[in-house]
């Protein structure tokens, strides 16, 4: 998993920006036209990831399911039998807490689910694997902090899961000889067309729940039109998420 890990962080931007700039040094002697080439596009893919306008963009492609209506909350009973939300990874060792923490995607993911639990009494599954083999799994990370933070008790943890694809996959595993089929899945919002496809594939009915729309008005200055490290990183999210939703067509029937 970490070499797998490790090829497609260099494969995928902003990796394989760097790998270019990386290219441009080595031949600034011996090709410096090919050299002058490969810093061109490291550096200009580096400033088009910085953009938030551009990740406002990349968004909207991605972003297709609308958000749930407020006032649609308290009848979700009415539309399903379970809340399923999915891990994010982690943040390793954090200082002020002492072990493993969600993400602030994580947080996020969780506050909206304690919300749709509390508004419409429906049960809540969290779904997320072990991260490079370290316990405690995404699952009781989550469900732990749904617990202490927003005082909602998880009724089913799914710990093995390590993709979208095993997370539809083993909450089935869960779920199904139960006789739930109807979930809402909390997800974000450019993620959510690919969770949707893959728990439709595992045989559930599915209430789309996303959170942190990207591609709204960015409320940048000069329209988003200057730089940010933190456009960067979420420009990479996007670009993952497109690459996964091609690969997901392809290799997952």
């Amino acid at each position: 998993m970490p070499f797998r890990y490790f090829i497609k962080q260099l494969l995928l931007p902003p990796g394989i920006l760097l790998l270019l700039l990386l290219v441009a040094w080595w031949l600034r002697r011996s090709r410096p036209r090919l050299a002058g080439l490969c810093f061109a596009m490291g550096l200009g893919g580096f400033w088009l990831m910085s953009l938030p306008v551009v990740v406002q963009w990349g968004a909207k492609a991605l972003e297709r399911e609308p958000p749930l209506p407020r006032d649609a909350w308290t009848a979700l009973a009415q539309r399903a039998d379970a809340i399923v939300v999915l891990g994010s990874g982690r943040e390793r060792g954090d200082l002020a807490w002492g072990e493993d923490q969600p993400t602030g995607v994580g947080l996020e993911r969780q506050r909206y689910a304690a919300r749709l639990t509390k508004a419409s009494g429906l049960p809540i599954l969290t779904s997320g694997g072990l991260h490079y083999g370290t316990p405690p799994t995404e699952a009781k990370l989550m469900a732990d902090s749904l617990l202490d933070d927003f005082g909602v008790t998880t009724r089913w943890q799914e710990g093995e899961s390590r993709t979208t694809w095993e997370n539809a996959k083993f909450s089935a595993d869960i779920l199904l000889p139960q006789g739930i089929k109807r979930v809402v899945v909390v997800t974000q919002a450019w993620h959510m067309p690919r969770a949707v496809w893959c728990f439709q594939q595992a045989g559930f009915e599915v209430v789309p729940a996303p959170v942190g729309f990207l591609g709204t008005d960015n409320a940048r200055p000069f329209g988003g039109w200057l730089p940010e490290f933190k456009s960067i990183w979420q420009s990479g999210q996007l670009l993952n998420e497109a690459v996964g939703q091609v690969g997901y067509s392809l290799f997952y029937r």
